[in-house]
């Protein structure tokens, strides 16, 4: 059991991507890092799929039963600015990570290594000494999402038992997923992640009830995105009569308890900060324990394929 610190400061960092441009987007969350850091923040979260963007209104070319070459061209580019593990982004990434020495979580899309051809949105944890320590890929990309990323499996369900406590989560709609948060839940997880694209005051509910069944810290996470962040020559491919604001943020923190430690926070881009006392956790679950003395394995049984064991970070 790795030993744990009871209080830290966490960050929650709500800022857009600099779309389709994957250097501007390490640039950015390097320059983020370091504020966050100098803050004293020993956990940092990114939003979802901050490197390389959220593509808020693009279809990309497509309908039922067809697609065109200017959406493939748009996926192209897409793809050319997205994430691989293997290449030189994960290193410049990693040095910012260590000299701020804090743990940062940050979503990403995900090039597959093998197939070069498939995309995943993907949330990476690296630990204060910069390393990849763990990813969790989306389970299930929600309507839209499907066309462009692959889906994750129960390899990347993903906790990591640090020495600031046991740290994992899920993504945007997975999170309305019962079994996934029990996957969680089932390895006594304390600081629950949860980066979006959700801005909707009925997310914001969704977060502190997860607090309160989950009993432990909650991070939402989400971007301040407008039209006017996309590149010129891009503007085209953004579907018509779409609102000048995409995406309003309401990244937020959230105690054991469901009480609101900080945010939610509209309408521009900013970082949130809140101090955590892990032994809240503790006094929580005297009266509610979800995978303890309220699991009731006598009658409710959870197998969780592939899953592993708590990843030491």
């Amino acid at each position: 059991m790795v030993k744990k610190n009871t209080r830290i400061k966490a960050a929650v960092v709500q800022a857009a991507s600099v779309p389709f441009d994957i250097k501007a987007c390490i640039n950015k969350a390097c320059k983020l890092i370091e504020k966050a850091s100098s803050k004293g923040s020993r956990l940092i979260l990114f939003p979802e799929a901050f490197i390389p963007a959220y593509p808020w209104g693009m279809g990309f070319g497509t309908v039922v039963g067809n697609r065109t070459p200017e959406g493939r061209n748009t996926w192209q580019k897409y793809f050319d600015n997205s994430f691989d593990l293997n290449g030189p982004e994960i290193k410049t990434l990693g040095n910012a990570i260590k000299k701020a020495k804090a743990y940062t979580a940050i979503g990403v899309i995900e090039k597959d290594s093998s197939s070069k051809g498939t995309l995943y949105c993907t949330l990476l944890y690296f630990g204060p000494d910069g390393k990849l320590i763990g990813k969790h890929r989306k389970l299930k990309p929600t309507a839209q999402e499907r066309v462009i990323w692959g889906e994750g499996d129960g390899t990347t369900l993903t906790v990591i038992d640090s020495k600031i406590g046991r740290i994992g989560g899920l993504i945007c709609w997975e999170n309305y997923m019962p079994l996934a948060r029990m996957s969680m839940y089932k390895y006594g997880i304390q600081i629950y992640l949860a980066p979006t694209a959700d801005y909707r005051d009925s997310w914001h509910a969704t977060l502190r009830h997860i607090a309160c069944e989950g009993r432990c810290f909650v991070l939402g996470c989400n971007q301040y995105f407008t039209k006017k962040m996309y590149p010129k020559n891009m503007t085209k491919e953004i579907v018509k009569d779409l609102p000048e604001v995409l995406c309003r943020g309401g990244s937020t923190i959230i105690s054991p308890l469901g009480e609101v430690l900080a945010g939610p926070l509209y309408n521009k881009e900013d970082i949130l900060y809140a101090d955590l006392d892990l032994s809240e956790i503790t006094r929580a679950k005297m009266d509610f324990d979800v995978a303890g003395h309220y699991n009731k394995p006598d009658i409710f049984e959870l197998n969780i394929k592939g899953q592993p064991e708590p990843l030491r970070g």
